[in-house]
């Protein structure tokens, strides 16, 4: 589906794997942390998740295998794997352009199932977050990616219909819940993919 950004009001990107390339370095943190755990989480299985919260994601798993654990315990554990490969971020530019050549000219919001500490850092390691007007987070609504909770609190906190925003999104989750929201949307895996270990 493609869309002319300059014909929306306001602009939604997704963090992970959209802005940043973060989804390689993601997928080492859930590796190396669910081992501990004794619990294996294939890359396949890991890209299927995109846009679902962490605590979600290891309470699934957890269950899966039989395991009791902490999941949000695990979930901050599995987040500080993954800071530890921070300084390996690297911006995804055509998404990044798009946002720059937007910027200061229409409303922009980050909207990510990620929690709020670890997307903030991501946005200022590519050196972005200042050009977004707000930033809503596994923290802001209760129902997450594929619901259209996410992406309608953005919209709610610029003012904007949903159906005059512009969604950016690499993830099936995501996706759908750009849908769910009546808002158009780009794929961005029609302009990046993210390497893959194995």
């Amino acid at each position: 589906m493609v869309h002319d950004p300059g014909t929306f009001d306001a602009l939604i990107f997704d963090c992970d794997g959209t802005l940043t390339d973060s989804m390689p370095l993601h997928y080492l943190g859930w590796r190396d942390t669910m081992l501990r755990y004794g619990i294996e989480f294939g890359e396949d299985r890991f890209y299927s998740l995109g846009g679902m919260p962490s605590n979600k994601i290891v309470a699934m798993l957890a269950d899966e295998f039989g395991v009791a654990i902490d999941s949000q315990a695990v979930a901050h554990e599995k987040e500080e794997a993954f800071l530890a490969y921070l300084d390996q971020l690297q911006p995804i530019l055509p998404i990044v352009d798009i946002a720059k050549n937007c910027r200061g000219k229409k409303p922009m919001a980050v909207a990510s199932g990620g929690f709020r500490d670890v997307i903030q850092k991501q946005l200022v390691q590519i050196g972005v977050l200042e050009w977004f007007d707000t930033l809503v987070t596994a923290e802001d609504t209760t129902r997450h990616k594929p619901e259209p909770d996410v992406f309608l609190e953005a919209a709610r906190r610029m003012n904007t219909p949903a159906n005059r925003c512009l969604v950016f999104e690499d993830a099936d989750l995501g996706i759908e819940a750009a849908r769910r929201a009546g808002m158009a949307y780009i794929d961005v895996r029609a302009v990046h993919m993210p390497k893959r270990w194995t």
